[in-house]
């Protein structure tokens, strides 16, 4: 029988998604097995590639447009301003088959991307390494999202000497290469939001990708993958609605959770109001956050939540 002890810890922990038929675990030695996971990369959101296939998109064009004629009807929980803002994305009949385009051109780019810069040589002067650089990981504070995906910002890992004679820009991370190409839009999500040398760098890419039309900015009628999430679930909540499923308490404003501050003003909207802020200098909130957020951020609760009126008098 052992000795009682004072010391207990029950941790929560984390189950790891499943990898379908690829190998989860090998073991290197008795204590060290090597998990293969998902990483969900920090800051960035790509268009969505969940409908699989052509033939799956063309079936989200046709649940949009019906979401469309929902909402035009005043069937759907929105508010008017919001659906005004999102119905001509979803009128056109194609919204699902441009965002599973648009989203397997990004899986392409960032596939490509990554290849390339773990390939490619060391400065000048030095021999080309004989095999792929490792990945440098630094994760959220929080490590863990709802999904048990790793949050993580990635990036080729430089020597010391490889660092000190590369610019921030030449040594940034696989998430900056996405918004600097056009083909993810920003998505930084309270707490974890970039450093302050990171942070401007990161705006400037957005602002000149969305003025410079690269990627998923070409085409105005373009969804974030956000919105697009969003709408699905929204489409899901009407569904009940026009067939007089009951609800459950709050299921009607489900579909949109999070809410949005102005990098550049400090004002904060409601889940329905996030487009009033450009989507380069969003910065997003989940509810349990929002409190905190506002005393350590200083943010001013706009005048729809009730913070009186705005910046310049608007």
């Amino acid at each position: 029988m052992v000795d009682p002890v004072q010391i207990l810890w029950s941790p929560a922990g984390e189950s790891m998604p499943s990898l379908g038929s690829d190998a989860l675990v090998d073991v290197h030695d008795g204590d060290t097995p090597n998990i293969r996971m998902p990483v969900r990369m920090l800051s960035v959101d790509t268009p969505e590639v969940t409908a699989k296939s052509a033939e799956g998109a063309a079936n989200v064009d046709e649940k949009f447009k019906e979401l469309a004629g929902w909402i035009e009807q005043g069937k759907a929980p929105i508010s008017k301003e919001l659906a005004e803002f999102l119905l001509p994305k979803i009128r056109t009949g194609h919204a699902g088959t441009l965002q599973f385009e648009q989203g397997t051109k990004a899986a392409q780019f960032n596939t490509d991307n990554i290849d390339k810069r773990l390939t490619e040589g060391v400065p000048e002067g030095k021999p080309p390494h004989a095999k792929p650089r490792r990945i440098f990981i630094r994760t959220a504070d929080s490590p863990f999202d709802d999904h048990h995906r790793l949050l993580a910002y990635l990036a080729p890992d430089y020597s010391k000497e490889e660092r000190a004679a590369l610019t921030r820009r030449q040594r940034s991370t696989f998430n900056f290469d996405l918004i600097e190409s056009g083909w993810a839009a920003t998505f930084i999500i309270y707490p974890s939001i970039p450093g302050e040398l990171d942070l401007p760098m990161t705006l400037e890419a957005a602002e000149k990708a969305v003025k410079g039309k690269k990627g998923i900015w070409k085409e105005p009628a373009t969804l974030l993958g956000y919105e697009y999430r969003a709408l699905e679930r929204l489409h899901e909540v009407t569904r009940k609605i026009v067939d007089g499923t009951p609800l459950r308490p709050g299921e009607s404003f489900s579909w949109r959770e999070r809410y949005c501050a102005d990098l550049r003003t400090r004002e904060l909207f409601g889940p329905e109001d996030y487009f009033k802020v450009p989507p380069v200098y969003r910065l997003w909130f989940w509810p349990k956050d929002v409190n905190e957020a506002i005393g350590r951020l200083n943010l001013v609760p706009s005048r729809e939540l009730g913070g009186g009126r705005r910046r310049g008098g608007r």
